[in-house]
């Protein structure tokens, strides 16, 4: 009985020790696709959302060093969801929330590479 005992411990731990590696695994596997994207960002109560400028797909924003959206409330405006140029690295992901699964996907930023009032010309202009 007591080697029974001993043997689920064993499995058990066995399974929380894979698990745990695959989990790092999946996060570094989200770093190595990082990309650079050009666009417009929004930002308000409600809503966190990028249109990208080569195609207009939206997608629901996640600000994973709380960066983006900081820098957005730095150029000081009066009304939330004016549009800015930002051009941004991170990776998409499946929308996973009630909120976020109305967009095309979601965006996770991990580094905010510029961000301006200034709309360029060209694709991004409205």
């Amino acid at each position: 009985m007591k080697l029974f005992k001993q043997a689920i411990v064993f499995v058990v731990l066995l399974g929380v020790a894979a698990t745990a590696c695959n989990r790092k695994d999946k996060a570094e596997g989200e770093k190595s696709n990082l990309i650079k994207v050009k666009g417009l960002y929004s930002f308000g109560p409600e809503m966190k959302s990028f249109t990208l400028c080569e195609d207009n797909r939206e997608y629901w924003v996640t600000d994973s060093v709380k960066n983006l959206e900081l820098s957005y409330n730095n150029l000081g405006f009066e009304k939330p969801y004016e549009p800015v140029y930002v051009e941004l690295e991170g990776y998409f992901t499946k929308s996973d929330t009630a909120v976020s699964s109305d967009f095309d996907s979601t965006l996770v930023v991990m580094k905010v590479l510029k961000i301006s009032k200034e709309i360029p010309d060209g694709p991004c202009a409205q």
